[in-house]
């Protein structure tokens, strides 16, 4: 077991992704991380980067959608030092459209993206209410601002991002703030993988973006930091949008309003 110390902890959920992983590293200069993921290979990988710069850090194979083992996730942070911030990063996405979802692409995408979340806020809930001055950052997605596919993840994020509100209304009182950040199309894994059976996937994808560069993942990482910092201590119950300007409208359709050259890409 490691060691207990002054350091506060930050449990960090889906840390073997390369969103999470960013996340825990920039993280790991103040806080001792706590890394949880289903992917016992990836989440290994993670753990032993953060110490092999000398950051503490421990890792956590868990399933997160079994509820009733939950109190194995709170055990294991609490062993680790006092619990003041949990980052809900895990998600994944199933049924590409609403026309090909089943019951089990809906269950499967709630019960990860928003069912996950809010048990593991619960069941550290008193770790933060004692805390005085918690986090909690959850990882939504454009997809819970816009209609962009992946219907039933979509809906999950739109919950995760009321969620966060809820939180943020009832716990206030607690010196607890909750925020939301909503990444746009990142460079990940996931998106390599589609570039490589479609090379213009991102040269496709920025078509609608006005900024005319995707993020990356520190990009996340550095958005999770500043809502964590004392530049944001008034900052609560909001969603930051991560996305290169999605989500404030593509230059596309004003293009064709308006039939303004202006509009055109570079």
């Amino acid at each position: 077991m490691t060691e207990l110390t002054s350091q506060p902890v930050a449990v960090v959920t889906g840390a073997a992704g390369d969103i999470g992983a960013a996340i825990a590293e920039k993280l790991a200069n103040t806080y001792t991380i706590a890394a949880v993921d289903l992917d016992q290979d990836g989440l290994e990988k993670t753990v032993r980067s953060l110490q092999d710069q000398g950051f503490r850090a421990s890792g956590l194979p868990f399933d997160l959608t079994s509820a009733d083992s939950l109190v194995e996730l709170a055990v294991f942070a609490r062993s680790l030092g006092s619990v003041e911030t949990l980052i809900n990063n895990a998600g994944a996405a199933s049924a590409l459209s609403l026309q090909h979802m089943t019951r089990g692409d809906l269950a499967q995408d709630v019960g990860l993206n928003l069912e996950a979340a809010l048990n593991c806020f619960k069941v550290l809930e008193d770790d933060l209410i004692a805390c005085g001055h918690a986090n909690v950052i959850n990882i939504a997605s454009v997809n819970g601002l816009g209609t962009y596919g992946h219907p039933a993840y979509s809906a999950a994020k739109a919950g995760l991002i009321h969620a966060t509100k809820a939180i943020a209304v009832e716990y206030g009182k607690y010196g607890l703030r909750a925020n939301a950040v909503a990444p746009g199309t990142v460079k990940t894994q996931a998106w390599k993988t589609r570039q490589s059976d479609n090379p213009k996937v991102f040269e496709e994808a920025l078509r609608w973006y006005p900024f005319k560069a995707l993020p990356e993942p520190a990009d996340i990482a550095e958005a999770v930091s500043f809502l964590l910092s004392p530049a944001a201590r008034c900052i609560t119950g909001v969603c930051l949008p991560v996305d290169s300007g999605l989500t404030a409208g593509s230059p596309a359709l004003p293009r064709t309003f308006t039939q303004s050259p202006d509009f055109d890409g570079t």
